[in-house]
């Protein structure tokens, strides 16, 4: 496989970003590492978290991250590795709920693109394809989220689109 550098892989809830992304990962034969942003805040969350750990099973090294992404990017980047960072969407709900500085949190992490040593693979909800949202925080999440996508996707040597578990490639 091809990738280097950093790809995004965009798509709708259930689209088969994850599946699509991992396999990606696997193809690439180098070690790989999984960056887990999700909480679990209910026995539902807790129980997707461990399906998906079964799922990947013992040839990944997870790493769970909610907040500090480029703290923990910085202590596992290396030559000979791809990082799979699942999901940008929740990250960003974490850095709203803690009320964390979210155009420096997400400058850091595109200013630290071009320095990794590692392949990247992020993950992430598009979210703003929808209804206007009714209310702020809503709409402050599906602006924040758009403007991190696109900083990433300027950045990223390979941008993806799922859709019904069929990917299209936008860039790269």
């Amino acid at each position: 496989m091809g990738m280097t550098g950093t790809t995004l892989i965009l798509g709708g809830a259930r689209s088969g970003k994850s599946h699509f992304a991992e396999s990606l990962v696997v193809a690439t034969g180098l070690e790989r590492h999984y960056i887990a942003t999700g909480r679990a805040w209910d026995d539902e969350m807790q129980a997707r978290i461990n399906q998906h750990k079964a799922d990947r099973g013992p040839s990944w090294t997870t790493h769970e991250e909610p907040l500090d992404l480029v703290g923990k990017l910085t202590a596992i980047d290396g030559e000979g590795r791809v990082v799979l960072i699942d999901c940008l969407t929740l990250w960003v709900t974490n850095l709203m709920m803690e009320e964390r500085d979210m155009a420096g949190e997400f400058l850091a992490l595109v200013d630290f693109l071009p320095r990794a040593k590692a392949q990247l693979v992020f993950v992430s909800n598009e979210v703003g394809l929808g209804i206007v949202p009714d209310n702020r925080m809503a709409r402050d999440f599906r602006d924040h989220a758009g403007r991190l996508h696109q900083s990433i996707a300027a950045k990223a040597a390979e941008v993806y689109f799922i859709a019904a578990g069929l990917p299209l490639k936008m860039k790269g």
